[in-house]
């Protein structure tokens, strides 16, 4: 399940939704889908079940991951 548009490959809807599945949170961050499951168990991602076992990610808990591991390049190159 692409989440670009072939034509620009910009994101396709993903970043509005409020909910996410596994696959979709785990081609966003470039993991695989066990790195987001062992995440939400670890409490780096919230998550919640739907239905009889549904995992869908929070989006505002992908942005908050990403932010809190954002680093200054400028740092990293010194």
């Amino acid at each position: 399940m692409p989440l670009t548009n072939a034509a620009d490959g910009t994101l396709t809807g993903v970043l509005e939704k409020t909910l996410l599945r596994v696959g979709e949170a785990a081609e966003l961050l470039s993991v695989s889908r066990w790195t987001i499951y062992r995440w939400v168990e670890e409490g780096r991602l919230r998550g919640t079940k739907i239905g009889k076992g549904s995992l869908r990610i929070f989006r505002e808990s992908i942005v908050a991951l990403i932010e809190r591991n954002e680093s200054d390049p400028s740092e990293t190159f010194s």
